[in-house]
């Protein structure tokens, strides 16, 4: 018996109990089973990658996947499961363990330069890839479900009517989209709350099928969308409410109080501002689960970078924000990308058309195991709802978030939503003033009136 069938052997012992469906091919065209009528195959080209398979070096196994020197076949769900497998079992000395933080590459400098070039590194794959397996709207983050069995085009216009709703967005007010995408919360915003509004994006394809989307839809004369950094908004621009989905994991944590720092000085007085973001569920930003950090950053997301939840409220906090509303959306991102991953598994041959082999398999691995990292806790994405105190320092804001939930699609009526401002102290029932709803103060924003 071979040296190699050993090593071998004693693997799948250590692996026994976990039912791994899994079958290994080698050059010289040896075959080794790891449990009867394996699902996935992996062929290794190479002698110097079954080393690597040893040794735990899953960021080189992912370089050779990329560079197609190491083949897998099966359904995805089943790779995945191969893969989590191997990295928890073998990958448990400190030199792997040490690869698992996100954190673990020397902090990269956010440039507008450096952050253009990434956003096109993963965007410009083209807009042709990405409708293949995003809903009809291209909305490229977590969806919302209320009962979980929705198709991913009716959870995503559950979110986008969310945010509306959270946002109280309402006629005649102007809206900021940090990092818009494909413009489509915007245009939803224009058409059913009335509201003009102004999205900025990095992303050369994203900016024209936006404003190409603007113009079939007339909505040109209140929607406008600039191909910019956030960096580069105008000092004198303000807004009634500003929402960013999805972004700030792009701008690097050393920018995040530049980036909360924007968006509250861009934000009108009794302005609304709600953040959506990813957040590590390590309190100190390491991410759980094998490694895989290096993985997404070289060949998906470059540049990215996820804090823990307790980052945001602090940077809220100190660009003189009020948190009133956090919303934690993991089980909704799991089961969002466990959609895309179907999607595109199912339209393979197009996507390797539009995007070739190389992406369509790093898209593959990559959503399937963000999908498994959200549903297993090792990542979470929250929505954070803030506002911004008037000028007499008062933040009033709703009661209860019983306003969130109404019939999606339905504007706000005036006074259907009740506010807390500040106590008058000379009464005796201390009754909250002003009192009365959004009908109460007949301004573009949320502000009180002196």
């Amino acid at each position: 018996m071979s040296l190699r069938r050993r090593v071998l052997e004693y693997l799948r012992s250590r692996l026994a109990d976990d039912r791994l469906p899994l079958r290994l091919i080698f050059g010289d065209g040896e075959c080794f089973d790891f449990a009867a009528a394996p699902s996935v195959t992996i062929t290794l080209r190479s002698s110097r990658l079954l080393r690597m398979l040893f040794r735990g070096d899953f960021a080189r196994l992912g370089d050779a996947y990329v560079a197609g020197d190491l083949a897998v076949e099966g359904p995805v769900e089943d790779i995945l499961h191969a893969g989590i497998v191997l990295a928890e079992r073998v990958g448990k000395s400190s030199a792997v363990k040490r690869l698992s933080r996100l954190g673990r590459l020397v902090p990269r400098r956010h440039s507008r330069r450096q952050d253009a070039a990434d956003v096109s590194y993963h965007y410009d794959v083209g807009n042709d890839f990405y409708r293949l397996w995003l809903d009809e709207n291209l909305i490229y983050s977590c969806a919302y479900f209320v009962n979980g069995t929705e198709d991913i085009d009716t959870a995503q216009r559950q979110k986008l009517d969310h945010i509306c709703r959270k946002l109280m967005l309402k006629p005649g007010e102007r809206l900021l989209d940090l990092g818009c995408g494909w413009g489509g919360l915007l245009r939803l915003a224009a058409r059913h709350y009335g509201v003009s509004g102004v999205g900025i994006t990095l992303s050369q394809p994203q900016y024209a099928f936006a404003r190409q989307s603007l113009a079939a839809d007339q909505l040109t004369d209140k929607v406008e969308i600039r191909l910019m950094d956030y960096r580069d908004l105008n000092e004198w621009e303000a807004y009634d409410k500003i929402v960013s989905v999805g972004m700030y994991e792009h701008v690097g944590l050393r920018n995040l109080p530049l980036y909360f720092a924007t968006a509250s000085r861009l934000l009108r007085p009794g302005g609304a501002f709600l953040q959506q973001g990813i957040v590590a569920t390590d309190a100190e930003g390491a991410v759980k689960g094998p490694a895989g950090g290096e993985f997404i950053d070289r060949y998906v997301f470059p540049g990215g970078a996820v804090p823990h939840l307790s980052r945001t409220v602090f940077e809220l906090a100190r660009a003189g924000l009020e948190l009133a509303d956090a919303e934690d959306l993991r089980p909704h991102y799991a089961r969002t990308l466990l959609h895309w991953t179907r999607r595109l598994e199912a339209r393979r041959e197009e996507a390797i058309r539009a995007a070739g082999d190389k992406h369509y398999r790093i898209w593959l691995i990559y959503l399937a195991g963000m999908a498994h990292a959200f549903d297993r806790g090792w990542l979470s994405v929250a929505q954070v709802l803030a506002f911004k105190p008037a000028a007499n320092g008062v933040v009033r804001r709703p009661w209860t978030r019983g306003y969130q939930y109404a019939r999606p699609s339905d504007p706000l009526r005036a006074g259907s939503v009740p506010f807390a401002g500040r106590l008058n102290w000379d009464r005796r029932d201390f009754s909250a003033v002003p009192s009365g709803s959004l009908a109460a103060a007949d301004q573009p924003s949320l502000s009180l009136q002196d």
